[in-house]
């Protein structure tokens, strides 16, 4: 069974997976996962969590007894706890900067682009404020990520791309932060991924812009050097740049690289 592990408890499950590596690891056959009970650990981007929970259910479902156990976070927190030496078997990010800093460690084996995402304004259901792009959140309370983490970037560079006087009233951790400002009623709008919005769909509508297209961020995949399951870890990686993960990564509201 898949298990997903909260950004906030991130630290400590990296921990137990370590121990329990270390306690089991000796007696797995790397050539034959089917057989054997297998856990392997997946850092990815906050807004890769619809899509990878997806996938990782149907990459479980092909390999019996392996488990995919997911850390979801900021792709700059997870670079960086990569670098630091936390234990992890794969690492996707929601853009190149943070995937170059893990591979200038020697940390990353042949990252690949494996799908593409750029930013839209989230507005309530109904866009009651009458959001058509950028130029309308002026005047109004509006969230975005942080300026270090790759939704943030995004969403500097699409402003400044539009030339309009404009600055967020708060500035979140990650995407899928910024968007719960907007669900929870505390900010008039959210700049966050398509296929975030989408993913919320029964709670927020997508006003695109054409800025975004200044904006938009690749997804890097890759297998890291310290794996502790490194048959899987190369099994995981090209599963996500496959064609059936392609149709759930299409259906989130990726595009093609």
């Amino acid at each position: 069974m898949r298990r997903t592990t909260p950004a906030l408890a991130l630290t400590a499950a990296l921990a137990l997976a370590a121990l329990t590596a270390c306690s089991g690891g000796d007696d797995l056959d790397q050539t034959d996962p089917d057989i054997k009970p297998a856990t392997l650990t997946v850092l990815a981007a906050a807004s890769l969590t619809e899509a990878f929970t997806e996938i990782g259910d149907q990459f479980e479902a092909e390999h019996p007894g392996v488990t995919v156990e997911f850390g979801f976070a900021a792709s700059s927190d997870l670079a960086a706890q990569i670098t630091e030496g936390a234990p992890a078997d794969v690492f996707a990010s929601a853009d190149q900067k943070n995937m170059d800093k893990v591979t200038d460690a020697g940390a990353a084996v042949d990252p690949q682009v494996f799908a593409l995402n750029q930013l839209v304004i989230a507005v309530p259901e109904g866009n009651p404020d009458g959001v058509t792009g950028l130029a309308d959140l002026a005047g109004l309370d509006f969230a975005a990520c942080a300026a270090e983490v790759p939704c943030g970037a995004a969403a500097e560079t699409a402003v400044a791309a539009s030339g309009a006087d404009l600055a967020p009233v708060t500035y979140e951790a990650d995407v899928k932060s910024t968007l719960q400002k907007l669900t929870l009623g505390e900010v008039d709008a959210a700049l966050v991924y398509r296929t975030d919005a989408i993913a919320a769909d029964d709670e927020v509508d997508a006003v695109e812009f054409p800025e975004s297209a200044e904006a938009v961020n690749a997804y890097p995949i890759s297998a890291l050097a310290d794996a502790r399951e490194t048959y899987l870890a190369a099994e995981f990686t090209e599963y996500v740049l496959g064609d059936d993960a392609w149709s759930v990564l299409e259906a989130a509201g990726f595009q093609r690289p």
